[in-house]
């Protein structure tokens, strides 16, 4: 069995992080460096950004990842920043890039293909290579004891890396494997994300760093990971638009194995327990960013079901989820159906409208394709008073189903985004 817990990374036996004031920041008070380090033969997987402008950290990333595999090598660490994004800026945006990995790599005693980079913040502006200068060894001598005891241990890192994030996004979750010898050992899955604005399905829409204490291979763990974001952070919109920067790591330590030869691989019979661990903490992180939208006042779960394939159910609850019609009229607590059709229909998924039905908040508004009456004051409660608003369709055309997590779309958002830079 595979359950949630409280944490994050901290969980996680093997992994120390540790987040720190760099001076990437204006505020010098505000954590700004986030550095996660894994044990010696860890192995790594990551999944980029599609966005061609894609930020320098991501273009070293991907290629300190291809050399590991060439290599046959292990990962040693992430290292991430907020408040530039240190995308579009050229040559030396790569260089500083290299350097923090060089940097980090000195002072861990391992190759600099070893250590991952990460950034979020500012489009365009140049990164700095002094802060991490001065950063990162403060940042390993307040690296966590990596127990996997502490379940908070990790909460400075999701500090580090946020944004207009309101809150920090960790997750936990645990599954126990039969071992040779006959015993049970209890092994973990934890991760840290950032993601608040500029954030839609197109890979990751964020940073995040997962890891897990079980002993498994590269390729095994990057099937995981691409079926874990397949079905979570790449379901996510706040406002349709897709970073530069998007990147997720996901680490496995190895240190809760209890023997060299317990790796496990993907056609094991206890697979599934490791991959359902990692998708409740892909589906939590996804669901507490488009809960945390930037300006958002409610979480919005669209369901599309009865849809003629996949590919439609996704189209469909995407328009739904995107659409600035229907995020308004939920912040304006408003159950206007007829722009949820309108955002169906506009899809391109194969439906009829006669077999449509839509609810808004639990409550029926339209059924096989008419109108139904209900009660304003009623949905006016609910609208209010729901934390979390779900937008149910049941299209009539087939099987298929979708869910896309996005949130209102209120005056605040304006407000942070037109004043991002100032």
């Amino acid at each position: 069995m595979s359950e949630l817990i409280p944490g994050g990374l901290g969980v996680v036996r093997g992994l120390r992080s540790a987040g720190v004031s760099a001076g990437f920041r204006r505020d010098p008070a505000r954590l700004d460096l986030a550095l996660v380090v894994v044990p010696e033969g860890s192995t790594a997987a990551a999944v980029f950004t599609r966005n061609r402008f894609c930020a320098a950290p991501v273009s070293v990333s991907r290629e300190h990842l291809a050399a590991l595999r060439e290599r046959d090598l292990g990962a040693r660490a992430v290292v991430l920043n907020s408040g530039n994004a240190n995308a579009a800026t050229g040559a030396a945006g790569r260089a500083t890039a290299e350097a923090t990995a060089e940097r980090a790599a000195a002072l861990l005693g391992c190759s600099a293909e070893q250590v991952l980079v990460a950034s979020t913040g500012v489009i365009g502006v140049p990164l700095p290579v002094e802060p991490f200068a001065c950063g990162l060894p403060a940042a390993i001598a307040a690296l966590s004891d990596g127990s996997g005891k502490d379940p908070e241990a990790a909460l400075p890192a999701a500090q580090a890396i946020l944004t207009t994030d309101t809150v920090p996004k960790q997750a936990a979750a645990r599954f126990s494997l039969a071992q040779d010898d006959g015993t049970t050992q209890l092994y973990h899955v934890g991760g840290i994300c950032k993601g608040s604005g500029m954030i839609a399905p197109d890979m990751a829409t964020m940073l995040a760093v997962l890891a897990t204490d079980a002993s498994i291979g590269a390729e095994a763990l990057d099937a995981a990971l691409r079926e874990a974001v397949r079905t979570s952070f790449n379901r996510v919109t706040v406002d349709s638009d897709s970073s530069t920067n998007d990147s997720v790591f996901l680490l496995a330590t190895g240190a809760s194995s209890t023997a060299e030869d317990r790796v496990l691989e993907k056609d094991a019979a206890d697979w599934p327990l490791f991959v359902e661990a990692l998708r409740l903490v892909c589906e939590d992180l996804a669901r507490q960013i488009a809960r945390d939208g930037e300006g958002a006042s409610k979480l919005v779960t669209v369901r599309v079901s009865g849809a003629a394939s996949d590919d439609d159910a996704q189209a469909a609850a995407r328009a739904v989820a995107d659409s600035p019609l229907v995020k308004t009229a939920i912040a304006g607590r408003d159950a206007n159906w007829g722009r949820v059709a309108m955002a169906l229909g506009k899809s391109g998924a194969v439906f009829s409208p006669e077999a449509v039905s839509i609810q808004i908040a639990g409550l029926e508004v339209f059924a096989s394709g008419s109108p139904v009456a209900f009660s304003e004051e009623e949905a006016l409660r609910r609208l209010v008073g729901y934390d979390e608003i779900v937008i149910a369709a049941q299209l009539g055309a087939g099987s298929a189903a979708a869910t896309v997590w996005t949130c209102d779309l209120t005056h605040d958002y304006i407000n942070i985004n037109a004043d991002y830079r100032s």
